[in-house]
C-alpha cells in the first residue's frame, strides 16, 4: 500500500490539487516554510545527538 504511494503520476496529481487549493502565489511561500521547518527539525535533531554524545 505505501510502496505505490509516491509514484510520479500521484505526485503530479497532489501538486495540481495543492496548486488549485493554495493558488500559484501562495505555493512558493508554503514550500519555503516547509523547507525551513524541515531544516530546523534536522538542526534540532543534530544538536540532540551532539549533546547525548557529550554526556556518554
Amino acid at each position: 500500500m505505501i510502496e505505490g504511494l509516491l509514484q510520479p503520476m500521484h505526485l503530479l496529481v497532489i501538486f495540481g490539487i495543492a496548486l488549485l487549493v493554495f493558488g500559484p502565489k501562495k505555493l512558493p511561500e508554503l514550500g519555503k516554510g516547509l523547507g525551513d521547518g524541515i531544516r530546523g527539525f534536522k538542526g534540532a535533531m543534530a544538536q540532540k545527538v551532539e549533546s547525548e554524545e557529550k554526556k556518554g
